[in-house]
């Protein structure tokens, strides 16, 4: 959903510092049990990328001068309403851009990639083992894309969306999350498809293997102003960037001042890469509610979809 105040709320931090950790000078409030208060919504919202771009190879860091400039680029680029194409090209461009919210600044940190290790800034590559297991994957399902429902994504038939997580990752809009505590508990509600991932902080093992979950079982602890959520048991069904079920994410979350939540990754799979990998996202407070997103209500595409492949197969028949 596009807000106003995404531009207002990402004010450019003119004299940045790499974060090297929980920043000691503050103390965050409290909760009535005496933790650390996350509550409220936070946004995530970044036109930093995932991984480094080729063009800033060997520069971690923008300087703020960079950084306004990198800025600007995106945005131009993002702008799908501008006029300089024929009346086709523009109208076909700017469909439905004024529900995207991308975002128009890079992270307070300056860092010119979300991942953070390897210092390249980029993913691992996968293991050959895992690229034959994502080649399988595809081929199952090649030729039957539209036999029923099963075989559509995850994502089109409204059941999980990656901003889920977790990795909790920016998307292109909807990108807010609200913190519920209470003693033993945890509670992140995720605009995109309303979903609530529910964290025990009370000690409890985690969920036997043979239990598996599209987002994992998580269990959070508090080490001192950090709340670390571990997370295993997971699916073949939402496969993280071609991960296994072995996929093993440990979460961490610190208030760095009043105004950011210092989001940390570490991701492990030893059935999908190499060495393990670490994901950073300064997550900024926000004061916009958490919109409904009725993903199912007057959506049609699916019966669409599917109605159309069946017309197609009467055809052929009768051919």
């Amino acid at each position: 959903m596009h807000r106003a105040l995404v531009a207002a709320a990402a004010t450019l931090v003119l004299m940045p510092a790499p974060h090297t950790g929980q920043t000691k000078t503050y103390t965050p409030p409290k909760t009535a049990d005496g933790r650390p208060d996350f509550q409220g919504v936070w946004t995530n919202v970044t036109i930093t990328p995932l991984e480094r771009p080729a063009d800033l190879k060997d520069k971690p860091f923008f300087t703020p001068q960079e950084a306004a400039q990198y800025e600007k680029q995106v945005v131009d680029r993002n702008n799908a309403d501008r006029r300089d194409g024929g009346a086709e090209a523009d109208v076909s461009r700017a469909y439905n851009d004024a529900w995207w919210d991308r975002g128009t600044k890079v992270v307070k940190t300056l860092r010119t990639s979300l991942v953070v290790d390897p210092p390249d800034g980029h993913v691992p590559a996968i293991l050959p083992e895992a690229a034959k297991r994502q080649q399988e994957r595809l081929a199952q399902n090649r030729g039957h894309q539209y036999d029923g429902p099963e075989n559509r994504p995850v994502q089109e038939r409204c059941l999980i969306w990656p901003t889920l997580g977790p990795p909790m990752l920016p998307s292109f809009y909807n990108n807010n999350y609200q913190i519920v505590q209470g003693p033993g508990y945890v509670a992140i509600l995720v605009e995109m498809i309303h979903d609530v991932r529910i964290i025990p902080t009370d000690g409890r093992p985690h969920s036997p293997s043979s239990v598996r979950l599209w987002a994992g079982d998580s269990r959070g602890r508090w080490e001192g102003n950090t709340l670390v959520i571990d997370t295993t048991n997971f699916t073949n069904k939402t496969a993280f960037r071609g991960s296994s079920e072995n996929l093993h994410l440990v979460e961490r979350f610190t208030r760095t001042d009043a105004e950011t939540l210092m989001y940390e990754v570490t991701v492990e799979d030893p059935s999908t890469w190499a060495k393990t990998w670490k994901i950073e996202v300064p997550m900024r407070k926000s004061s916009d509610p958490v919109y409904e997103y009725a993903c199912h209500e007057g959506n049609y595409s699916l019966q669409g979809v599917l109605a159309g492949a069946r017309a197609d197969e009467k055809i052929s028949a009768s051919k």
